[in-house]
């Protein structure tokens, strides 16, 4: 009797200890996030408070976050995200010759896409004076010392959420977890397999046309990889003259980006450069590209664009294999 108690009570252990696929959501830095993962333990708490640190860190929105005293000129020493993701931002700034810049803050606030709201009456002399302020070699870190003109304001959104999605995908890695999805605003990081279904993770590309009944137009296996999207489909304003301009500002001109691209994703060996990247891609006209990714093979690029007759065309460079 006492040698089936006990087999019993072993073998309830071995189910409660037994891996099994949970899967957490929520909102999160303006979006949402979902994040996939095999494992015995729950760890819903641990992502929060990664989330809140980040936030503490790098949410403009924040009015007493490390950046937003850092912006208004207040005495502060950054923290570990900041200094990371300043870091990345300067790479990825000197690599695209200032095509991704985050002290661009001050003129997407004036565009009415940060959390100040829009300059009444914009006018090309006010956007010249906001340029002014613009170019992240005008800012320096010394340990953990930011210096920068009094006028330039940071601005880490196209860069953060990627740098989030890593983080997240680091600490399950840290808990010798192998098989997971971290998702954040459509920037992904995947590792191992889906243990559901014993199958590769294969993720959709969203079709920029958002009306049609087709949700994505192809489809890409990622092993170990992250991919990032930026599109100018779903976020844009219409001002007061019905002219449509997408939130992604051109570094060079300080005026929403003009182009034909609707779209670009990045797969690359972390989402933070997936997600500087494809931001930095959206501004460039297609032949620059096409150059810029011959001198760079370690970005995987796939790229919707409309033509002349306003059709949807596709094109992949560096082995963006989609299925």
């Amino acid at each position: 009797m006492k040698k089936t108690i006990l087999l019993i009570f072993l073998g309830l252990i071995s189910c409660e200890n037994s891996l099994k696929q949970h899967r957490s959501s929520g909102a999160i830095f303006g979006t949402t996030y979902s994040v996939i993962y095999e494992s015995k333990d729950d760890f819903q708490l641990e992502f929060e408070n990664i989330f809140n640190a980040i936030n503490r860190s790098m949410s403009t929105y924040i009015p007493n976050s490390i950046i937003s005293k850092v912006n208004t000129n207040r005495s502060t020493t950054i923290d570990a995200h900041f200094k990371t993701v300043f870091e990345g931002s300067k790479q990825i700034f000197e690599a695209t010759e200032g095509r991704f810049d985050p002290t661009i803050g001050a003129v997407v606030n004036a565009w009415d896409f940060g959390p100040e709201g829009k300059i009444e009456q914009l006018d090309s002399l006010k956007i010249k004076d906001l340029m002014q302020s613009v170019g992240l070699d005008k800012v320096t870190l010394d340990g953990f010392q930011i210096t920068k003109p009094i006028a330039t304001k940071l601005d880490f959104n196209a860069i953060a959420k990627g740098y989030a999605v890593d983080k997240i995908a680091d600490f399950l890695s840290s808990k010798n977890e192998s098989n997971f999805l971290v998702e954040i605003g459509g920037e992904i990081v995947c590792r191992g397999i889906n243990s559901k279904k014993n199958t590769p993770w294969d993720i959709g590309i969203q079709n920029p046309n958002l009306e049609s009944e087709i949700p994505f137009l192809d489809t890409v296996v990622l092993n170990d990889e992250a991919m990032a999207t930026s599109g100018t489909y779903r976020k844009f304003k219409i001002d007061e003259n019905g002219r449509r301009y997408t939130h992604i500002i051109d570094t060079n001109t300080g005026y929403p980006s003009r182009t034909n691209i609707l779209s670009v994703s990045v797969i690359a060996q972390n989402c933070m450069t997936a997600d500087a990247y494809a931001t930095a891609l959206q501004t460039m006209p297609m032949n620059r590209i096409s150059k810029f990714l011959l001198a760079h093979t370690e970005l995987k690029v796939f790229i919707v664009f409309e033509n002349e007759n306003k059709e949807l065309e596709l094109k992949s460079f560096n082995g963006f294999q989609s299925n």
